[in-house]
């Protein structure tokens, strides 16, 4: 058993320790750009309450980005943290930088504006948020030793890299005298592929945490869906994606039915039993972002690092969802 709230892993090999669960901060992009049209807008209150009680519950970690509404949820998380009392250094922010139609030369030029957006919090993890820059991975490191070098930020992440890349990120940052901290990629019970490309075996090897976004596959794991298709209807662009079909319900179906009965088994809600799957399967290699935009949601994230799977269930987890590697 965990045993509290409190308990903390490593960032890589930064030094940095965050909680197994921190909290995802997408929803906070206020409907900016395009990347903010896939939440509805949620009121400042609302915003506060749930990072207040993400706080309370033992989240110690936020994870934002530039591409979120244009900064929008940057900006609201700062102001969250202020409302909720919380002084510079005393909780871990990450953020990324957008590459696309960029040069790495961008990510100097945009950093004032980072901090300027999350003040009075420094950036405790600065990422890359996908591998699609002009540029090329090994001359994004570069730039971010430069701010790393400037004690701009503190420690140094990818998003969304292939193990390939990944590797070769690392090793520019080695060459420096720097440790990469993480990948932030897809992974959930119903999306596997990272164990299977060789990502998470590189990411073993060289030290590097694994930072797993969409833990609950966007709902779908929890059998929302599979237990009432007429939701589908208000789920905007995600209904066209095949986990959503019928055919991919179907396939699905028996990963979920599992998660529910351990749900009853624990005591916990089917989204609890997911994420808690992710944070321990790996050892405390892999840490997970849930988004939340109730009340109820947090109170499922944080409840989830307050008990731990047992190996024959996880094992149980592992062999029903072996097919979405």
């Amino acid at each position: 058993m965990i045993g509290n709230n409190n308990f903390l892993v490593p960032l890589g090999k930064t030094g940095l320790m965050v909680t197994p669960v921190g909290l995802g901060c997408w929803q906070f992009s206020k409907r900016n750009n395009m990347a903010g049209k896939f939440w509805p807008s949620l009121e400042d209150d609302l915003i506060e309450k749930v990072v207040s009680l993400s706080l309370e519950g033992g989240i110690n970690w936020f994870d934002t980005a530039e591409i979120y509404g244009n900064g929008a949820s940057e900006k609201a998380l700062a102001k969250a943290l202020m409302a909720a009392g919380k002084k510079p250094g005393e909780v871990v922010i990450a953020t990324k930088w957008w590459p696309m139609f960029r040069f790495a030369s961008n990510i100097k030029r945009t950093i004032k504006e980072r901090i300027r957006l999350l003040e009075p919090y420094p950036i405790d993890l600065y990422q890359v948020h996908q591998p699609w820059g002009f540029s090329g991975e090994k001359a994004e490191m570069k730039a971010m030793a430069e701010l790393y070098d400037r004690k701009l930020i503190k420690s140094i992440g990818v998003s969304n890299f292939s193990a390939r890349t990944m590797k070769s990120a690392h090793s520019s940052l080695k060459n420096k005298g720097i440790p990469l901290a993480s990948n932030q990629v897809l992974y959930n019970l119903l999306d596997r592929r990272m164990e299977s490309n060789g990502v998470i075996e590189q990411a073993r090897i060289l030290g590097i945490t694994i930072i797993a976004y969409s833990p609950l596959a966007q709902g779908l794991v929890t059998g929302k869906f599979h237990d009432n298709p007429g939701l589908l209807k208000n789920i905007g662009f995600r209904k066209y994606r095949s986990q959503f079909s019928s055919e991919g319900l179907k396939k699905s179906w028996p990963v979920v039915k599992l998660v529910n009965e351990l749900a009853q088994k624990y005591e916990a809600t089917p989204a609890q039993i997911a994420l808690n799957w992710l944070i321990n399967f790996h050892g405390n290699m892999v840490v997970a972002i849930p988004g939340a935009t109730r009340e109820i949601h947090v109170k499922e994230n944080t409840g989830t690092m307050s008990f731990r799977l047992s190996w024959e269930d996880m094992d149980r987890l592992d062999k029903a969802s072996a097919i979405f590697k």
